[in-house]
């Protein structure tokens, strides 16, 4: 795969502010933290990725409450949130995204395709107090892998508004 200008400008930006990510995955299945593989010299800044499909390996691996599960639905911002907190605590990282979704209409619940839920969790460098957390779903047109390729784009490109937000102070769960 041939490494997008927006992407890689990504992975810079990561390396200047000295972001070291964790994804936690389920819709994009890896994507996210594959992009900024692509990028030349990502190592200082992509420390792990979990693909976390099925909601055992939710709750086993990334910690995610079966409650949370249960009162929320797999493709909520809740179980993203839970996610990206499952994966802090996993990897030596200060940034963890999270994701889980429908990429088409095969959801067991009327979740509308393309629906995808995302959670942006940070601690800056040099500082050891609360994290930052931000969460958001979106809606994107297009076919299954159109879907997951533009969920992880738009979860990359979104770290820095949420950097910016977190510096300023600013956190919402």
């Amino acid at each position: 795969m041939k490494e997008s200008p927006e992407i890689r400008d990504m992975a810079h930006f990561l390396s200047r502010h000295g972001l070291r990510l964790a994804t936690a995955e389920s819709c994009t299945a890896g994507l996210i933290a594959s992009r900024i593989a692509e990028v030349p010299g990502c190592g200082d800044v992509l420390r792990c990725a979990v693909v976390a499909y099925a909601p055992d390996i939710k709750t086993s691996v990334l910690g995610v409450p079966a409650e949370v599960i249960r009162r929320h639905g797999l493709t909520s911002e809740a179980v993203s949130l839970a996610m990206a907190h499952g994966v802090l605590r996993l990897a030596d990282a200060n940034l963890a995204i999270a994701n889980t979704g429908v990429a088409d209409g095969n959801a067991p619940d009327d979740t509308p395709a393309g629906t995808q839920c995302f959670a942006w969790v940070l601690r800056l460098p040099g500082r050891t107090a609360p994290l930052a957390v931000f969460t958001e779903t979106r809606r994107f047109d297009g076919d299954r892998n159109a879907v997951r390729c533009a969920a992880a784009d738009y979860a990359l490109l979104r770290i820095q508004h949420y950097y910016e937000q977190a510096r300023r102070g600013a956190s919402r769960e």
